[in-house]
Order: C-alpha cells, then structure tokens, then sequence
C-alpha cells in the first residue's frame, strides 16, 4: 500500500451496509476515512474539510454523484482533490459522464476489492506526484510528436489531457497513418504509468493462434512448436500500458479472451488450467467503424462498450491543412538530424507544394516524403524539386484556350478562387499556396469581390 494521504479519503454513498463496508476495509488498509450518506452531506463537509480522495457512488437520492463531482471541480477547497465514482457495470454512461467531468477514475458495482485497493493507491500517487509537478520538481516534459494547434487537432490534445489521469480504456479511431499510436504514447506519458512499460501489439500482423500465444503466452507443449514456457505481452506490461493496435481485425474468440483481460484482469495462458492476475490499462486503436462492425456481427459489443468509454477521433491530415508548414518544419527537423544533413529549413516553394498535396496516406506519407527529401536534398533548404513525388492535387483548373479571360487579372482571380475551394476558405493556407501573404490575400479578395 502507498503511504496513506495527509487528508483523510471522504467516502459517500446512500447504502448504510456498502458505505459501512468501505470504511472498514480502507481503515484495514491504513487510510483514514470520513463517510456521508449523500452528495449533499459531502458538499456541506468539502466547505471546512480538505480530502485527499473522493470515493463516490452514483446513484444516490440527494444529489447524485455526477452533480456532486461537478460541484467539487467548480470550486472551493476539494477542486483538486482526485475523485474515484462507483456505478453499476451496466451503467457504462455514468462512468463516461464522470470522467467528462472531471473523475480520475471509475469503478464498476459489484466492486472487486483488489481493483479497489489499486484505484485508491493510484489515485492518490498521482495527486502526489502533480503535487510535485506544481511544485516545480518535474523538468519539461519530452517532446512527444503532438504537432500543430488546428481546431481539430486541439480536440485530440484536450482530450489526451483529459483522459491520461484517468485508467479507463481509451478507444482511437483514424483512418490508416494519421498517428493513433503517437496519440496513445502521449495518454501514457502522461499517466501514473508514465514510468512503467508501454507495449504496442498490432493485432493485425500474426494469425490469430500466434496472436493469442503473444499476447496471454503459453506452457510448454501447448501447441506444435512451443518448445518451453512463455509468458505473453500483457504479462510484460503488468502495471503498464498496452495499445491494442487494429483491435478491429481481431477474431469473436479472441475478443472474448481480452474482454476478460480488461474486465476482471486476468489472463490465463495457452495450455494452462490456471488464470493469473495483470495490473494493465488498455488502450486501442483501430481504421474501422467497430460500431457497424458491432452491427455487422464481426466484433463483440460487450467488448466495443469496454473500450468505447472514452474515444478519441485522430483527424485525417485533410482536416488538418493549418498543422502543415509546423509538421513540414517538424519533420525537416527531425530527419535532418537522423540523417546527418545540415538543413536551414525549407523553401517557400516546397510549402506551397506540402500545402496543396492531398495527402492520402497522412502522417505517414508526409513523414515518408520529407525523410526522402532530406536525404536527397542538395542545397541548404529543402525545396520543391527535392519533392518530385508530390502533386498538387488538381489544385489549379484547366482552362480550354477558347475560354481564356482576356487578362491577367481575370486569370489572378481564378487562381484565388481555386485555392480558396482547395482549403475550404481557409484564406491562411490558401495565402501560403499562392505565396502571398494573409494581407496580401485580403487585398486580393476585396479587389475581386471575394471577401
């Protein structure tokens, strides 16, 4: 057990045996305690007390859980103080509601002690450990790839600021190459497992009986080739993070398997009669729509709600065009220094020419296209022709000669149009592919009525 709190743990709920029952068992586990029959009890104490933790139930007459929590984080001397609600298993909405609101974790009724003692404690170290962080103690945090401030992609940095604390499974959804792992080693960076093990498994590369084999291991003998014992991955990760990569391509008997593993926290290894105890939090990402893959009968929807509690949307580079000249330089930065080379930045040119590529294949294609440019480029900046694969995506349309405006102004304003149409009326990126300045651009805009 971690050392016990300087404040005392507030534990609340309606139900006089439940509530009786909490207090005796962290009594027995060293924590100094303080009960109240109801959110509103607990509000009225949180006024001239301070507690470490908030231990809360959901479900309670006078002012429910979810209110009181709300009321905790608004103000007052408990804003920070952690708080661990209790709903029913099949309440799946309050736990979602609760860390939206500011929850660091959930626990689901009828309550597994020993998944009790492990929220408790680990709540508790992390309000230690921001305590330090406030304090000064901790150094910058690592550079981690999060690149670039579009509306968009704020989402998904509010959200991994949200949800790392928190040791509820985090479900990320994107198309193919937009960075769902990146976004999942920042949500550990940024948790009380910060410095444990992070293990990535693409559920996609093995058969399923390799796959199963990898991730709960197995005994000797338990299948042609498995010549002496092996514990598997989330063994590995006991007290870790593991990322469930392409969780979606996973077959129903194996989805079984791992919904025990998130659920109750056990694994039981190929060939085995026995189960073994693994202190994991899982995250998963996938490129499919599980929902209709639910609805298709191809994923198990016990086991979608399990890791659907918090999702987060990684958007495809398309919806990000303002992130681009930062992930340009970002990427030049970091392959410059990979690769040796001495790079003072890149060209007005090539930005124009990174700013109007599609992008199909997203982050990836994007990483994969300055690496080579870096490593083939001559001249101290990277430029367009060290970009030869890139296209500019259709961006400025074919005029047939007979229709040819009679001069350049009309030609000026058409090319204006067409790359205000290819960023969406983002008139920041379309100044940068026309290679014109935002003032620039809004003078042309009013010069031809577009504004």
């Amino acid at each position: 057990m971690s050392q016990a709190p300087k404040a005392p743990v507030l534990i609340v709920d309606d139900d006089p045996e439940h509530l009786f029952m909490l207090k005796t068992v962290l009594g027995d586990w060293g924590y100094p305690t303080l009960t109240a029959k109801s959110g509103r009890e607990a509000l009225a104490m949180g006024q001239s007390q301070t507690f470490g933790l908030i231990l809360m139930d959901v479900r309670m007459r006078e002012v429910d859980g979810i209110s009181a929590l709300e009321e905790f984080k608004r103000d007052g001397r408990n804003q920070n103080s952690p708080v661990i609600i209790m709903t029913a298993y099949s309440k799946v909405e309050d736990a979602v509601r609760a860390l939206k609101a500011g929850a660091y974790d959930y626990l689901t009724k009828p309550l597994d002690l020993d998944l009790v003692r492990i929220a408790v404690r680990r709540a508790l170290e992390h309000q230690s450990l921001k305590e330090e962080k406030e304090a000064g103690l901790w150094g910058p945090a690592e550079d981690d790839g999060l690149v670039g401030g579009s509306p968009a992609f704020r989402q998904v940095l509010d959200m991994i600021e949200l949800v790392a604390r928190a040791e509820a499974t985090v479900l990320i959804t994107g198309e193919s190459g937009v960075g769902k792992e990146v976004v999942a080693r920042a949500i550990q960076r940024r948790s009380l497992r910060a410095d444990k093990p992070f293990i990535a498994i693409n559920c996609a590369a093995l058969a399923e009986n390799l796959l199963e084999a990898e991730l709960f291991g197995h005994e000797k003998g338990a299948f042609t080739g498995a010549e002496r014992r092996r514990d598997g991955r989330l063994k590995a990760a006991d007290g870790g993070t593991v990322l469930l990569d392409e969780i979606g391509e996973t077959s129903p008997a194996l989805q079984a398997k791992l919904l025990r593993a998130i659920q109750e926290g056990e694994i039981q290894p190929l060939g085995s009669d026995l189960t073994e105890k693994v202190d994991v939090r899982f995250l998963a990402a996938t490129n499919r729509d599980l929902a209709a893959e639910v609805a298709a009968g191809r994923f198990r929807e016990d086991l979608y709600w399990r890791l659907n509690v918090i999702s987060i949307r990684v958007p495809p580079l398309r919806e990000r065009v303002d992130d681009l000249p930062a992930l340009a330089h970002y990427f030049t930065r970091r392959y410059a220094l990979k690769n040796h080379k001495e790079v003072k930045g890149l060209s007005p040119g090539a930005l124009r020419l990174i700013a109007a590529h599609p992008w199909p294949g997203n982050i990836r294609e994007l990483q994969n296209a300055i690496e080579r440019a870096v490593i083939i480029m001559r001249g101290e900046y990277l430029s367009e022709k060290d970009l030869p694969n890139l296209s500019p995506g259709g961006l400025v349309s074919q005029v047939p000669a007979a229709e040819l405006p009679l001069n350049l102004d009309d030609l000026e304003k058409i090319g204006v149009e067409n790359a205000l149409k290819h960023t969406g009326g983002n008139k920041t990126q379309a100044a940068l592919i026309l290679g014109v300045t935002r003032k620039t651009l809004a003078a042309k805009l009013k010069k031809y009525g577009l504004d």
